[in-house]
């Protein structure tokens, strides 16, 4: 087995248990700088819009005290002092995508759980979107008897959507009182003034819903599924680890 020396960066919970399965697997996780680092794991997403490391640091003070030939692992790695280093974006690899969709749906109902005066059973619930945690969330939603509606934008969708059993809507004509739960997967504003007595919790990058009372949940995984989040960043570096050494 090629030896690899992991060094976990910022102390987040998620990486917490990421290190936990990765030394489990048998991999040396270091938590201080050393000459001998062969990767960085930074925290999923990694960097601030200024450039710093999510959770604190300075990208540039923790690269001078590395290997130049280090790779960094983390999540949207498009930064001018990485543009010569290898690289494992974990939010270009469709499993972990996929995998952290399903954990977001599963937070995102969770939160909804500890706000409603009411079970979700037969409750009218609107998703936004047709992406990735999208389709999860109407899944899981009408597995716990849901009455689901989704809204999508291309014919296409909601005729998929049709033949599956859901209930759909064209954006525009979304009416929001007619539900007691929204929630927003675009990344774009969909329901500029959204009135009404519904809970809505907006799961985007960029918010979709325009309301005062409206909820912007972005990272439920790293903040209500640390465990799970950690497994699953420990899961696919492993994966990457291992088919690096089959091609060797």
């Amino acid at each position: 087995m090629i030896p690899i020396s992991i060094l976990a960066t910022e102390h987040t919970d998620a990486l917490e248990y990421a290190c936990k399965y990765l030394q489990g697997q048998g991999l040396c996780v270091h938590r201080t700088p050393a000459g001998t680092v062969t990767h960085v794991l930074l925290p999923v997403p990694s960097l601030e819009p200024d450039g710093r490391i999510k959770g604190g640091g300075v990208l540039s003070d923790l690269l001078q005290c590395l290997p130049k030939n280090v790779t960094i692992i983390g999540g949207n790695l498009e930064h001018p002092l990485l543009a010569n280093y290898n690289k494992i974006d974990l939010l270009q690899d469709a499993g972990y995508l996929a995998r952290n969709a399903r954990i977001t749906a599963y937070c995102a109902i969770a939160l909804a759980m500890q706000t409603l005066p009411c079970t979700l059973d037969r409750l009218a619930v609107l998703v936004i979107g047709w992406g990735r945690i999208g389709k999860c969330l109407a899944q899981l939603l009408a597995a716990m008897g849901a009455d689901v509606t989704v809204a999508a934008r291309k014919e296409t969708d909601r005729a998929a959507l049709a033949s599956l059993g859901y209930r759909t809507v064209t954006i525009p004509r979304i009416h929001p009182d007619e539900y007691g739960l929204i929630y927003n997967t675009a990344p774009q504003m969909i329901l500029p003034e959204c009135k009404g007595d519904a809970l809505k919790i907006d799961l985007a990058s960029a918010p979709g819903i325009g309301s005062s009372d409206v909820v912007w949940a972005r990272g439920l995984p790293n903040k209500m599924a640390p465990e799970s989040s950690g497994q699953l960043i420990a899961d696919t570096v492993t994966s990457y680890l291992l088919n690096r050494e089959a091609i060797l």
